[in-house]
């Protein structure tokens, strides 16, 4: 765990918009019995996302921060970590004093981000124990997944991430309608050049996903052998 503890006021934090919680989770961490707290709002809107009711700005569905808080302070010595997640976490201005009063319990903080706010990134990193960063597609063609040109803030991030020393885990959900085979092999000679030695390529989810045209496509697998042979990387299915 990172015990490094920068500068800055840890005090109570500002309420997040919180538009979930999951109490317990094994896969949003792997190897870390960790809570989930979905964050209200995303600035993208990517064609396969599996949580649409996330991405509107505003309050969410899910318990106000200081209740989530309270449940948090009785879980200390049940649960390893808090997973702040999305929509797009990085979004609010109160993720980083939320992340501060989670670590002051004692439990390892995480974050998903696909890195549309290098800035804030850089803010956070510091207090974090581990990140899964959604690497989305090659970073000049981000607008035919996201619909927004936000490639080089993504670029940006992933740089900040792996200069950290923070532990990470680069990851890509494929859908061969979005991602052709040229696009993978773009992404893996990205990550080899960067110095990345593992990447996680996570199958489609038809639940939740709004597009009816990708829900009524077959997707296939992914050419890892190719990816693989041409990259030199570790490459999973998920």
């Amino acid at each position: 765990m990172n015990t490094a503890r920068p500068g800055g006021t840890t005090g109570a934090p500002a309420p997040l918009h919180i538009g979930g919680l999951e109490r317990l989770s094994l896969v949003d961490w792997p190897g870390e019995l960790a809570a989930v707290v979905f964050c209200q709002g995303c600035p993208w809107a990517c064609h396969y996302c599996h949580n649409p009711h996330l991405i509107p700005f505003g309050q969410g569905e899910g318990p106000e921060w200081p209740e989530v808080l309270g449940w948090l302070e009785r879980r200390r010595g049940l649960l390893d970590a808090v997973v702040f997640s999305g929509g797009e976490a990085t979004v609010q201005p109160a993720l980083l004093p939320a992340v501060q009063a989670v670590r002051a319990l004692g439990f390892k903080t995480g974050l998903h981000t696909g890195g549309p706010h290098p800035g804030r990134l850089a803010a956070l990193l510091p207090w974090l124990d581990w990140v899964g960063f959604d690497f989305k597609a090659p970073f000049d063609a981000y607008a035919p997944v996201t619909q927004t040109h936000h490639g080089h803030r993504a670029r940006e991030s992933m740089r900040l991430l792996l200069a950290s020393g923070t532990p990470y885990e680069i990851r890509t959900t494929w859908h061969p309608a979005l991602l052709p085979e040229a696009a993978l092999h773009t992404m893996a000679r990205t990550l080899r050049e960067a110095g990345c030695s593992r990447w996680v390529l996570q199958r489609f989810r038809a639940d939740g996903c709004a597009s009816e045209r990708l829900r009524n496509l077959p997707v296939g697998e992914p050419p890892l052998e190719a990816l693989r042979a041409e990259a030199g990387l570790e490459i999973i299915v998920r």
